[in-house]
């Protein structure tokens, strides 16, 4: 996993309001027993219509949707079922970051396990966001903040392991595999302990 610092970018914006899990990565793409190519399978339906032909009228398809970084959705993003593959598929399209006044619990964890950083703003600066589509930000990781165009800064929160994380560009896994000499050390000494 790629370790996350400070991203700038520009956003791209999807202003709907409850994008859910399937409409990020429909439900007939799951049965793939790897998560490559999952990107070219994000948002299928609203990118391609039933033939597979590109949908001229979706931003998605844009040259600038992958040149974004950043997504910024509607409120109440990534609701529905809990699939690994919506994160997976949104990383493998070229986000690193998705932007909302509300993301789903589920979701948000996924996200975190993978790499892609979920971020919750507040409404009014959500607001703002949904109004720059294209405009270069700022996610700085380390200081927990959104910095705008304008230099404004707006901090937002995460759970400090699944920071720690993203930081070190870890999932759970790399994270107790690195912790495996404590643990040695640990069972060595209760083990000597043990036997007196």
């Amino acid at each position: 996993m790629e370790a996350f610092k400070t991203l700038t970018g520009p956003v791209l914006v999807l202003p709907q309001e409850n994008i859910d899990t399937d409409q990020i990565i429909p439900g007939r793409f799951l049965t793939a027993t790897s998560f490559e190519g999952m990107g070219d399978h994000a948002f299928a339906d609203w990118r391609y219509d039933s033939d597979g032909v590109p949908l001229d009228d979706c931003v998605l398809n844009e040259p600038r949707a992958s040149a974004s970084p950043i997504l910024v959705a509607g409120r109440n993003f990534g609701c529905g079922s809990s699939r690994e593959h919506a994160p997976r598929a949104l990383l493998g399209f070229g986000f690193r970051v998705v932007i909302s006044s509300e993301i789903a619990d589920i979701f948000r964890s996924n996200s975190q396990n993978v790499g892609l950083l979920p971020v919750v703003l507040e409404e009014t600066v959500h607001q703002q966001l949904l109004a720059m589509d294209g405009e270069p930000v700022t996610v700085d990781l380390e200081a927990c903040e959104v910095i705008m165009p304008d230099g404004t800064r707006h901090g937002f929160d995460i759970d400090g392991f699944a920071r720690y994380c993203l930081l070190n560009g870890m999932d759970r896994l790399d994270f107790l595999l690195a912790q495996d000499n404590s643990i040695s050390n640990y069972e060595n000494h209760r083990e000597a302990n043990h036997e007196r």
